[in-house]
Protein backbone atom coordinates (compact mmCIF):
# COMPACT_ATOMS: atom_id res chain seq x y z
CA UNK A 1 0.00 0.00 0.00
CA UNK A 2 1.13 3.62 -0.77
CA UNK A 3 2.40 5.77 1.94
CA UNK A 4 0.70 8.79 2.31
CA UNK A 5 2.18 9.85 5.49
CA UNK A 6 3.40 13.52 4.84
CA UNK A 7 5.00 15.95 7.00
CA UNK A 8 2.89 19.78 6.53
CA UNK A 9 5.46 23.14 7.84
CA UNK A 10 2.51 24.80 9.28
CA UNK A 11 3.23 28.55 10.61
CA UNK A 12 0.06 29.46 11.95
CA UNK A 13 -1.05 31.60 8.72
CA UNK A 14 -4.10 30.89 5.73
CA UNK A 15 -2.10 29.11 3.41
CA UNK A 16 -0.38 26.45 5.39
CA UNK A 17 -3.84 25.35 7.20
CA UNK A 18 -5.62 24.91 4.06
CA UNK A 19 -2.81 23.13 2.70
CA UNK A 20 -3.23 20.94 5.57
CA UNK A 21 -7.35 20.62 5.57
CA UNK A 22 -6.54 19.55 1.26
CA UNK A 23 -4.09 17.32 2.39
CA UNK A 24 -6.25 15.68 4.78
CA UNK A 25 -9.33 15.34 2.09
CA UNK A 26 -6.91 14.02 -0.49
CA UNK A 27 -6.40 10.93 1.74
CA UNK A 28 -3.06 12.03 2.99
CA UNK A 29 -1.98 10.95 6.66
CA UNK A 30 -0.69 14.34 7.45
CA UNK A 31 1.01 15.85 10.75
CA UNK A 32 1.38 19.59 11.09
CA UNK A 33 4.90 20.59 11.98
CA UNK A 34 5.64 23.97 13.31
CA UNK A 35 9.66 24.87 12.78
CA UNK A 36 10.83 26.89 16.20
CA UNK A 37 13.33 29.57 14.29
CA UNK A 38 13.52 32.53 15.77
CA UNK A 39 11.97 33.82 19.42
CA UNK A 40 9.64 36.91 18.83
CA UNK A 41 9.65 36.63 14.55
CA UNK A 42 6.78 36.61 12.33
CA UNK A 43 6.32 32.99 11.63
CA UNK A 44 7.80 32.24 15.34
CA UNK A 45 6.10 33.27 18.50
CA UNK A 46 3.26 31.88 20.73
CA UNK A 47 0.65 32.90 18.60
CA UNK A 48 1.97 30.99 15.38
CA UNK A 49 2.26 27.84 17.63
CA UNK A 50 -1.18 28.23 19.35
CA UNK A 51 -2.98 28.99 15.88
CA UNK A 52 -1.22 26.28 14.13
CA UNK A 53 -2.12 23.63 17.30
CA UNK A 54 -5.53 25.00 17.12
CA UNK A 55 -5.78 24.34 13.14
CA UNK A 56 -4.63 20.75 13.48
CA UNK A 57 -7.43 20.04 16.42
CA UNK A 58 -10.10 21.19 14.32
CA UNK A 59 -9.21 19.18 11.51
CA UNK A 60 -7.87 16.21 13.89
CA UNK A 61 -4.40 15.82 12.92
CA UNK A 62 -1.28 15.82 15.21
CA UNK A 63 0.50 18.82 15.78
CA UNK A 64 4.28 18.68 16.44
CA UNK A 65 6.91 21.43 17.37
CA UNK A 66 10.57 21.25 16.34
CA UNK A 67 13.04 23.22 17.55
CA UNK A 68 15.56 24.65 15.31
CA UNK A 69 16.66 28.15 16.71
CA UNK A 70 20.51 27.64 17.04
CA UNK A 71 20.59 25.90 12.96
CA UNK A 72 18.59 29.12 12.24
CA UNK A 73 20.81 31.21 13.74
CA UNK A 74 23.97 29.28 11.93
CA UNK A 75 22.40 28.71 8.58
CA UNK A 76 20.39 32.08 8.16
CA UNK A 77 20.91 34.72 10.15
CA UNK A 78 24.90 34.63 10.47
CA UNK A 79 24.46 34.74 6.43
CA UNK A 80 21.91 37.79 6.37
CA UNK A 81 24.76 39.16 8.35
CA UNK A 82 27.67 37.76 6.97
CA UNK A 83 26.17 39.21 3.16
CA UNK A 84 25.57 42.96 4.50
CA UNK A 85 28.91 43.24 5.95
CA UNK A 86 30.10 42.01 2.64
CA UNK A 87 27.58 45.14 0.73
CA UNK A 88 25.97 41.88 -0.52
CA UNK A 89 21.58 42.02 -0.49
CA UNK A 90 20.81 38.79 0.96
CA UNK A 91 17.22 37.31 0.63
CA UNK A 92 16.90 35.29 3.74
CA UNK A 93 13.67 33.07 2.54
CA UNK A 94 15.79 31.68 0.11
CA UNK A 95 18.09 30.25 3.00
CA UNK A 96 15.40 29.14 5.01
CA UNK A 97 14.10 27.26 2.71
CA UNK A 98 16.98 25.56 1.89
CA UNK A 99 18.00 24.52 4.87
CA UNK A 100 15.32 24.39 7.28
CA UNK A 101 11.71 23.70 5.31
CA UNK A 102 13.41 21.82 2.83
CA UNK A 103 16.73 20.36 4.81
CA UNK A 104 15.78 19.64 8.38
CA UNK A 105 12.40 19.06 8.16
CA UNK A 106 13.00 16.62 5.41
CA UNK A 107 15.17 14.75 8.02
CA UNK A 108 12.64 15.17 10.55
CA UNK A 109 9.69 13.60 8.14
CA UNK A 110 12.31 10.58 7.25
CA UNK A 111 12.51 9.86 11.18
CA UNK A 112 8.77 10.17 11.14
CA UNK A 113 8.26 7.65 8.52
CA UNK A 114 6.97 10.11 6.20
CA UNK A 115 6.85 9.52 2.50
CA UNK A 116 6.16 13.52 1.93
CA UNK A 117 6.75 17.08 3.32
CA UNK A 118 4.14 19.89 2.34
CA UNK A 119 4.05 23.60 2.65
CA UNK A 120 1.65 26.54 1.65
CA UNK A 121 4.32 27.93 -0.89
CA UNK A 122 2.29 29.00 -4.04
CA UNK A 123 3.91 26.67 -6.69
CA UNK A 124 3.95 23.32 -8.31
CA UNK A 125 5.83 19.91 -8.55
CA UNK A 126 4.85 17.98 -11.32
CA UNK A 127 5.84 14.82 -12.99
CA UNK A 128 6.62 16.04 -16.62
CA UNK A 129 6.64 13.32 -19.31
CA UNK A 130 8.60 15.76 -22.01
CA UNK A 131 12.23 15.74 -19.50
CA UNK A 132 10.45 12.14 -17.42
CA UNK A 133 11.06 13.48 -13.70
CA UNK A 134 9.44 16.05 -11.33
CA UNK A 135 9.58 19.42 -12.25
CA UNK A 136 9.55 22.66 -10.52
CA UNK A 137 6.69 25.21 -11.68
CA UNK A 138 5.24 28.61 -11.41
CA UNK A 139 1.82 28.41 -9.25
CA UNK A 140 -1.39 29.19 -11.19
CA UNK A 141 -1.39 32.29 -8.99
CA UNK A 142 1.17 34.31 -11.03
CA UNK A 143 0.63 37.03 -8.06
CA UNK A 144 1.53 34.86 -5.65
CA UNK A 145 3.70 32.75 -6.95
CA UNK A 146 7.00 31.74 -5.21
CA UNK A 147 8.99 29.43 -7.38
CA UNK A 148 11.41 31.86 -6.73
CA UNK A 149 12.19 31.05 -3.14
CA UNK A 150 12.17 27.30 -3.97
CA UNK A 151 14.75 27.13 -6.49
CA UNK A 152 17.33 25.91 -3.78
CA UNK A 153 16.06 23.32 -2.60
CA UNK A 154 18.06 20.03 -2.92
CA UNK A 155 17.40 18.06 -5.91
CA UNK A 156 16.69 14.76 -4.37
CA UNK A 157 13.19 16.17 -3.12
CA UNK A 158 12.26 16.70 -6.38
CA UNK A 159 8.98 14.43 -5.98
CA UNK A 160 8.97 14.08 -2.66
CA UNK A 161 7.33 17.82 -1.78
CA UNK A 162 3.48 18.78 -2.15
CA UNK A 163 2.10 21.90 -2.73
CA UNK A 164 -1.66 21.90 -2.33
CA UNK A 165 -1.96 25.33 -3.27
CA UNK A 166 -0.76 25.43 -6.78
CA UNK A 167 -3.70 25.34 -8.74
CA UNK A 168 -5.34 27.84 -7.10
CA UNK A 169 -5.91 30.83 -9.20
CA UNK A 170 -6.19 33.51 -6.39
CA UNK A 171 -5.96 34.21 -2.76
CA UNK A 172 -9.45 34.63 -2.00
CA UNK A 173 -10.30 31.29 -3.39
CA UNK A 174 -7.99 30.01 0.01
CA UNK A 175 -9.48 32.08 2.05
CA UNK A 176 -13.05 30.82 0.94
CA UNK A 177 -12.35 27.30 1.78
CA UNK A 178 -10.30 28.25 5.11
CA UNK A 179 -14.18 30.28 6.18
CA UNK A 180 -16.09 27.30 4.91
CA UNK A 181 -14.47 25.09 6.99
CA UNK A 182 -14.65 26.99 10.10
CA UNK A 183 -10.67 27.60 10.56
CA UNK A 184 -9.89 30.63 12.79
CA UNK A 185 -6.86 32.05 10.96
CA UNK A 186 -9.26 32.09 7.34
CA UNK A 187 -8.81 36.37 7.60
CA UNK A 188 -5.36 36.24 9.52
CA UNK A 189 -3.43 39.08 7.39
CA UNK A 190 -0.58 37.76 5.33
CA UNK A 191 3.34 38.20 6.68
CA UNK A 192 4.95 40.11 3.83
CA UNK A 193 8.35 41.12 5.93
CA UNK A 194 11.36 39.33 6.80
CA UNK A 195 9.79 36.78 9.50
CA UNK A 196 13.02 37.84 12.08
CA UNK A 197 12.37 41.66 10.97
CA UNK A 198 9.13 41.93 11.57
CA UNK A 199 9.21 45.98 12.13
CA UNK A 200 11.21 45.91 8.73
CA UNK A 201 14.19 47.79 9.66
CA UNK A 202 17.22 45.76 8.95
CA UNK A 203 19.48 48.33 10.03
CA UNK A 204 18.54 47.86 13.58
CA UNK A 205 18.40 44.43 13.37
CA UNK A 206 21.97 44.27 12.34
CA UNK A 207 23.46 46.35 14.52
CA UNK A 208 21.79 44.92 17.61
CA UNK A 209 22.67 41.08 16.44
CA UNK A 210 26.13 41.67 15.20
CA UNK A 211 29.34 44.03 15.55
CA UNK A 212 28.29 45.78 12.61
CA UNK A 213 28.36 49.18 13.89
CA UNK A 214 27.40 52.81 11.64
CA UNK A 215 31.07 54.18 10.26
CA UNK A 216 30.94 56.87 8.53
CA UNK A 217 32.58 57.45 5.07
CA UNK A 218 32.15 59.31 1.69
CA UNK A 219 29.87 59.31 -0.49
CA UNK A 220 31.52 59.71 -4.25
CA UNK A 221 31.14 59.77 -7.89
CA UNK A 222 32.83 57.16 -10.16
CA UNK A 223 35.12 59.67 -10.56
CA UNK A 224 36.12 59.58 -7.16
CA UNK A 225 34.44 63.46 -6.32
CA UNK A 226 32.96 63.53 -2.58
CA UNK A 227 29.59 64.48 -2.38
CA UNK A 228 28.62 63.81 0.62
CA UNK A 229 28.86 61.46 3.79
CA UNK A 230 27.46 57.56 4.54
CA UNK A 231 26.33 56.40 7.70
CA UNK A 232 28.16 52.81 7.24
CA UNK A 233 27.99 50.34 4.32
CA UNK A 234 25.88 48.09 5.02
CA UNK A 235 22.67 50.67 5.27
CA UNK A 236 22.63 50.87 1.38
CA UNK A 237 21.79 49.06 -1.60
CA UNK A 238 22.18 48.92 -5.36
CA UNK A 239 19.66 51.69 -6.76
CA UNK A 240 18.90 53.23 -3.89
CA UNK A 241 18.00 56.95 -4.44
CA UNK A 242 16.62 58.04 -1.01
CA UNK A 243 18.08 58.95 2.12
CA UNK A 244 21.31 60.14 1.07
CA UNK A 245 21.89 63.24 1.79
CA UNK A 246 23.23 64.64 -1.26
CA UNK A 247 22.05 67.39 -3.68
CA UNK A 248 23.34 67.28 -7.45
CA UNK A 249 22.29 68.30 -10.97
CA UNK A 250 20.76 64.95 -11.61
CA UNK A 251 19.62 62.47 -9.54
CA UNK A 252 22.34 59.94 -8.04
CA UNK A 253 21.49 56.36 -7.01
CA UNK A 254 23.78 53.89 -5.20
CA UNK A 255 25.81 52.22 -7.85
CA UNK A 256 28.46 50.22 -6.40
CA UNK A 257 31.02 50.03 -3.27
CA UNK A 258 34.49 50.95 -2.19
CA UNK A 259 34.90 48.21 1.08
CA UNK A 260 38.46 49.26 1.21
CA UNK A 261 38.01 53.11 1.21
CA UNK A 262 34.74 52.78 2.56
CA UNK A 263 32.98 54.24 0.17
CA UNK A 264 29.28 54.57 -1.08
CA UNK A 265 29.99 55.01 -5.07
CA UNK A 266 26.46 56.78 -6.53
CA UNK A 267 26.01 57.83 -10.07
CA UNK A 268 22.92 58.79 -12.61
CA UNK A 269 20.77 56.02 -13.30
CA UNK A 270 21.83 54.86 -16.61
CA UNK A 271 24.75 53.68 -14.47
CA UNK A 272 22.59 51.15 -13.07
CA UNK A 273 22.02 49.15 -15.95
CA UNK A 274 23.57 45.73 -16.76
CA UNK A 275 23.75 43.74 -19.64
CA UNK A 276 25.75 40.70 -18.15
CA UNK A 277 26.74 39.22 -14.73
CA UNK A 278 27.68 36.30 -12.86
CA UNK A 279 26.51 33.81 -10.73
CA UNK A 280 27.72 31.45 -7.90
CA UNK A 281 26.58 29.32 -5.63
CA UNK A 282 24.77 27.43 -8.30
CA UNK A 283 21.47 25.02 -7.93
CA UNK A 284 20.20 23.13 -11.34
CA UNK A 285 17.06 21.37 -10.69
CA UNK A 286 16.16 20.86 -14.52
CA UNK A 287 19.30 19.84 -16.36
CA UNK A 288 22.47 18.75 -14.50
CA UNK A 289 24.85 20.93 -15.92
CA UNK A 290 24.43 24.09 -18.49
CA UNK A 291 26.73 22.39 -21.14
CA UNK A 292 26.00 24.82 -24.01
CA UNK A 293 24.08 28.40 -24.04
CA UNK A 294 20.64 27.91 -23.04
CA UNK A 295 17.95 30.76 -23.79
CA UNK A 296 16.06 31.31 -20.60
CA UNK A 297 13.63 33.73 -18.83
CA UNK A 298 16.02 34.86 -16.21
CA UNK A 299 14.09 36.45 -12.53
CA UNK A 300 16.54 38.55 -10.71
CA UNK A 301 14.50 39.77 -7.70
CA UNK A 302 11.64 38.45 -6.14
CA UNK A 303 9.24 41.24 -7.26
CA UNK A 304 10.90 41.63 -10.73
CA UNK A 305 9.58 40.65 -14.13
CA UNK A 306 10.79 37.67 -16.20
CA UNK A 307 13.28 38.47 -18.80
CA UNK A 308 14.80 36.72 -21.52
CA UNK A 309 18.57 35.99 -21.53
CA UNK A 310 20.99 33.50 -22.06
CA UNK A 311 22.85 31.42 -19.82
CA UNK A 312 26.46 29.78 -20.41
CA UNK A 313 28.75 28.24 -18.10
CA UNK A 314 32.24 30.27 -17.15
CA UNK A 315 34.14 27.85 -14.69
CA UNK A 316 32.54 27.18 -11.80
CA UNK A 317 29.82 30.10 -12.46
CA UNK A 318 27.28 31.18 -14.78
CA UNK A 319 27.34 33.96 -17.13
CA UNK A 320 23.82 35.55 -17.97
CA UNK A 321 23.59 37.82 -21.01
CA UNK A 322 20.27 39.88 -21.09
CA UNK A 323 18.46 40.32 -24.65
CA UNK A 324 17.98 43.90 -22.80
CA UNK A 325 20.19 45.53 -20.20
CA UNK A 326 18.54 45.33 -16.86
CA UNK A 327 18.03 47.69 -13.63
CA UNK A 328 19.87 47.44 -10.43
CA UNK A 329 21.22 44.27 -10.76
CA UNK A 330 21.96 43.42 -7.06
CA UNK A 331 24.73 41.10 -5.80
CA UNK A 332 23.59 38.65 -2.96
CA UNK A 333 19.79 38.43 -4.68
CA UNK A 334 19.23 34.94 -6.31
CA UNK A 335 18.82 34.85 -10.49
CA UNK A 336 16.14 32.28 -10.78
CA UNK A 337 16.42 30.65 -14.20
CA UNK A 338 13.28 29.36 -16.32
CA UNK A 339 11.55 27.03 -19.33
CA UNK A 340 8.35 28.69 -19.71
CA UNK A 341 6.67 27.98 -16.17
CA UNK A 342 9.48 25.49 -15.22
CA UNK A 343 12.49 26.01 -13.11
CA UNK A 344 15.53 24.96 -14.54
CA UNK A 345 17.34 26.30 -11.57
CA UNK A 346 19.61 29.54 -9.90
CA UNK A 347 22.49 31.02 -8.62
CA UNK A 348 23.56 34.01 -6.59
CA UNK A 349 24.39 37.28 -8.27
CA UNK A 350 28.00 37.96 -7.83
Amino acid sequence: MENKKVLLGMSGGVDSSVSALLLKKQGYDVIGITLELFAGSSCCNTQTYIDAKNVCTSIGIPHITYNQKEEFRCKVIDNFIEEYSNQRTPNPCIECNKYMKFGAMYEKAKELGCEYIATGHYAKMEYSKEYEKYVLRKANNLSKDQSYVLYNMPKELLGKILFPLGEFETKEEVRKIASENNLKVANKPDSEDICFVPDGNYKKFLENNSDLKPKEGNIVLSSGEVLGRHQGLYRYTIGQRRGLGISYKVPLFVIGFNKQKNEVIVGEEKELYKKEFLVNDINLLLVDDIKEPIKVDVKTRYSSKNVVATIVKEGENIKVILDEPQRAITPGQSAVFYKGDIVIGGGKII
